[in-house]
């Protein structure tokens, strides 16, 4: 089953080739071969899960890469960082709200049975395909840290 997200990727490709948008075009194509080394590495095509998957550990790792040009006051890099965010999340669902988030949270600890931070594993397992590319894992895991403490 093919992935209608990872179809808007590639077609917004062909848009940033044809509207000559360099900087727009090479953060897609990143994510064009990020996808294609995933289906190459596991000989699998991708589903939307596992695209959602990649592309929010590409926003993670730019998000983490823009705190550390910030601390060392590269402002130029920072904002290299920040644009290839703002093109990553164009493609990921719209954030979930802080009600959302807990709302999921208290029904995965209620779903699982968990009664304390021995359960934190089984929570999580149920929250995380509920909120993949949708909100921060960290945070999530604070809440449920949270909720269960």
């Amino acid at each position: 089953m093919a992935s209608p997200i990872k179809d808007r990727v590639s077609a917004a490709v062909k848009d940033a080739m044809r509207a000559k948008d360099k900087a727009r075009l090479g953060v897609l194509r990143m994510l064009m071969s990020e996808f294609k080394k995933v289906e190459v590495d596991e000989r699998i095509e991708l589903d939307d899960a596992r695209v959602l998957a990649i592309l929010d550990k590409a926003a993670k790792q730019r998000r983490d890469a823009a705190e550390q040009y910030a601390e060392a006051g590269r402002q130029d890099l920072e904002d290299i960082e920040r644009f290839e965010i703002e093109v990553i999340q164009t493609f990921l669902p719209q954030a979930l709200s802080e009600a959302e988030l807990d709302d999921i949270v208290a029904s995965a600890i209620q779903d699982s049975g968990a009664a304390g931070m021995g359960d934190m594993g089984k929570v999580m397992a149920l929250v995380k395909p509920q909120v993949q590319g949708r909100a921060d894992m960290g945070a999530v895991s604070q809440r449920v840290k949270a909720q269960l403490g």
